[in-house]
């Protein structure tokens, strides 16, 4: 009878890495699918999800709308004040006006021609002419103005759009040329008052 002992298996044994390398090598190299990639750069730095989502998302049409309206709309009423010097504006006509009557009333109980010319001519003219000067004057500021607000202030991220900077340039010429005319107007070195024949006699 043969008294040999069988050979028993202990099932409390468990198996460690060690004991199936195989195992071991499958599990540290999977991967869950479903887990989401880390942005970390390499250096273990941590990046926050606003400098993703700020780069990534695309310019809003209505901000590059707006870029420039301010400065534009500047302009354009920097050639408009230029354009209404050189025609003449309604407040200059009722300004001349008011100088002719004023004169008329100070010249009604007698006056020589020349006193005459002088208060209800020349005296209406001069105030035409320094009406149509403040518009222009105030052309040639505002245009200047959009012209060098680049260079103060806050840095623009990008350049003045090339129309604003031809309507601005529009501005300062029209009002240059009608400060010029106004000056030239005011002091009579375009056309002099009349001058009274002397009487005969």
């Amino acid at each position: 009878m043969n008294t040999t002992p069988s050979k028993t298996t202990d099932l409390s044994k468990t198996a460690s890495p060690a004991d199936d390398p195989e195992k071991s090598t499958a599990d540290a190299v999977t991967e869950d699918p479903t887990a989401t990639p880390s942005a970390a750069p390499a250096d273990g730095t941590p990046v926050a999800a606003d400098d993703f989502e700020d780069d990534d998302l695309e310019p809003d049409p209505f901000t590059e709308a707006r870029h420039g309206v301010g400065a534009g709309a500047t302009a354009v009423v920097s050639a408009a004040l230029g354009i209404v010097a050189l025609t003449g504006a309604w407040s200059g006509r009722v300004a001349a006006e008011r100088e002719t009557l004023m004169g008329q009333i100070q010249t009604s109980g007698g006056g020589s021609p020349a006193q005459q010319i002088a208060e209800i001519y020349g005296d209406a003219w001069h105030t035409t002419a320094l009406v149509n000067g403040v518009f222009a004057l105030l052309a040639l500021l505002v245009g200047v103005f959009v012209l060098v607000r680049p260079a103060f202030g806050t840095p623009a991220t990008r350049p003045q759009p090339a129309w604003i900077r031809a309507v601005a340039l529009a501005g300062v010429a029209l009002g240059t040329l009608g400060v010029l005319i106004s000056v030239g107007m005011y002091f009579d070195l375009f056309l002099s008052l009349p001058v009274a024949g002397t009487p005969a006699g």
